[in-house]
């Protein structure tokens, strides 16, 4: 399906339930997905997918993941109000992985910093680069 669409010209389109039956998931059902700000394109988080809450993410326009450590679904904010409105969803060219592009309503990360992705390398030290809003 992936290789068949490298080649496709611009405009062409597949069935959504054809593209996700070729989703490469791994041996758990599961999918990566990084969200990422649809305005200014910032990563925003890096969670886990099955079909069903792929399936519930396009159906209730909100990001719904799969905990993996709950064994459970959980919708992004559905306790601190931090919602992920889905503007686009996108797959990678080999079917493995998912960007989400959304509309973040307050911090992105359980620590309440904007992302996740606050923890950097340097010069061999791992430092935190932002405080919590």
């Amino acid at each position: 399906m992936f290789i068949d669409l490298e080649s496709a010209e611009l405009g062409s389109s597949r069935p959504l339930q054809s593209v996700l039956d070729a989703l490469r998931y791994n041996d758990q059902g599961l999918i990566p997905v990084i969200a990422q700000d649809c305005s200014d394109h910032r990563v925003l988080m890096l969670g886990w997918m099955n079909r069903n809450a792929i399936e519930r993410t396009l159906s209730e326009g909100y990001a719904c993941y799969w905990s993996r450590s709950r064994q459970s679904y959980w919708r992004k904010g559905e306790t601190s109000g931090h919602l992920q409105a889905l503007k686009e969803m996108r797959f990678d060219c080999d079917g493995d992985a998912i960007l989400l592009l959304v509309d973040q309503t307050g911090p992105a990360c359980h620590t309440n910093r904007d992302n996740c992705f606050y923890l950097s390398v340097d010069a061999g030290v791992v430092r935190v680069t932002s405080e919590p809003v």
